[in-house]
């Protein structure tokens, strides 16, 4: 795979829940994080006294985050109303030739910052919520 362009990795809120998608405006940067917590399951007949773990057990998230200026008022505004409200929406990462990650996430963190001779920006992480689809591209 040839190398992409950052800018085509965009990320995508529902903002009505209705399943129609707007680009979040402005972010220069975006990155998508997975875990998957591991459950130990070592006891004294383990093979070699090596630790086991067992497979398919623990729990996955995902965590988003962005940073940007801001640059539309439809989804300055929606995040802005997210946030505050607390409300779980689902949101989409397009990753560009490799696929599109969908899902349910809480928006946890909100920050602006402005320097005395810049734009304001803002920064924000999301966390998932409930289960993720990838569909490949």
């Amino acid at each position: 795979m040839a190398a992409q362009s950052g800018k085509d990795m965009l990320l995508k809120l529902d903002q009505t829940g209705s399943g129609s998608f707007l680009t979040v405006a402005g972010l220069r940067t975006r990155a998508l994080a997975f875990n998957a917590a591991s459950i130990d399951v070592t006891d004294t007949e383990s093979a070699g006294r090596w630790r086991e773990l067992l497979a398919g057990g623990g729990i996955r998230r995902a965590a988003l985050s962005g940073s940007g200026i801001f640059k539309d008022q439809a989804s300055d505004a929606a995040i802005r109303e997210l946030f505050f409200a607390g409300t779980l929406r689902s949101w989409q990462l397009v990753l560009p030739d490799f696929g599109v990650v969908q899902g349910p996430f809480q928006i946890t963190a909100l920050e602006f910052s402005a320097d005395h001779a810049g734009e304001v920006t803002f920064e924000m992480a999301l966390e998932s919520a409930g289960e993720l689809s990838f569909t490949a591209s």
